[in-house]
C-alpha cells in the first residue's frame, strides 16, 4: 500500500533523519518510534502533504505521491474551545468531506463516552475529555473505510483512560481487518501494532 523510499525528515533547513525507508501492506498497523525530537511528528506530517518532503519518494498502490486523503489526527487535536462538542466534530469531519447524520454524530460521541455532551463548550471540558472530541473522528474513519484507507495518528492514546486506550486500540484493529492501514507515533506500548520503525536509526 505504502512504500517510502530515501526520505529526509526535515524541520525547516535543518535535517534530523536521513534515508528512512517503510514499506507498509493493508492490514498493517506500525507503531512509529523514536527519541523526542526525532521527526516523529514532522514525518507524520510530511506523510499528510502538510510539509514538503524535499529528498525522497513516496509512493501509495505503486502510484508516486499520496493520491489519496489519509485520515490524519495530530497530537495538537485542533479542537476550538469556544465551539461546543458538537460544533467541533462536524467541523474536523467537514475537513474531509463528511456531512454526519444527527444519528451518527450521536453514535460516535457515544463510541468515545461523550454521549450528552453534544452541546457542552470544549472549554469547559477535562482534557482527556477534549482529545476524545478529536478521536471520534475514527468512528467515521472506520465507516468510511472505503474512502480514507490510511490512517496517520501522531500520539493518539496521550491523555486517556485505560478504556478509551482499549476501545482506539480495537477500532484500529477492526479498521485494518477490513483493508485498511495505521501509522501512529505513541510514546506508550500499541498492543495491536504488528510493525515498527525506529526514527533514531536514521538520525543525522
Amino acid at each position: 500500500m505504502l512504500k517510502c523510499e530515501n526520505i529526509t525528515v526535515e524541520r525547516g533547513d535543518f535535517p534530523l533523519c536521513q534515508a528512512v525507508d517503510l514499506s507498509l501492506s493493508q492490514g498493517d498497523i506500525c507503531h512509529l518510534i523514536g527519541e523526542n525530537g526525532m521527526g516523529k511528528t514532522t514525518f507524520i506530517m510530511q506523510l499528510a502533504g502538510l510539509i514538503p518532503i524535499l529528498t525522497g519518494q513516496v509512493f501509495w498502490q505503486g502510484v508516486e505521491q499520496l493520491p489519496v486523503q489519509p485520515l490524519y489526527i495530530s497530537h495538537q487535536v485542533g479542537i476550538h474551545l469556544q465551539l461546543t462538542v458538537e460544533q467541533n466534530l462536524k467541523f474536523l469531519l467537514g475537513l474531509y468531506g463528511i456531512k454526519p447524520t444527527d444519528n451518527e454524530l450521536a453514535d460516535a460521541l457515544n463510541w468515545v463516552g461523550l454521549s450528552g455532551y453534544e452541546d457542552i463548550f470544549c472549554y469547559q471540558l477535562s482534557a482527556g475529555q477534549i482529545r476524545r472530541v478529536g478521536l471520534a473522528r475514527l468512528w467515521f474513519g472506520l465507516k468510511y473505510v472505503n474512502d480514507f484507507s490510511f490512517w496517520l495518528l501522531d500520539e493518539p492514546l496521550t491523555a486517556l483512560d485505560v478504556q478509551t486506550i482499549d476501545k482506539i486500540e480495537k477500532i484500529m484493529q477492526d479498521f485494518v481487518n477490513q483493508g485498511g492501514t495505521v501509522l501512529l507515533t505513541s510514546h506508550q506500548p500499541v498492543s495491536v501494532a504488528n510493525r515498527q520503525l525506529n526514527l533514531t536509526e536514521f538520525m543525522v
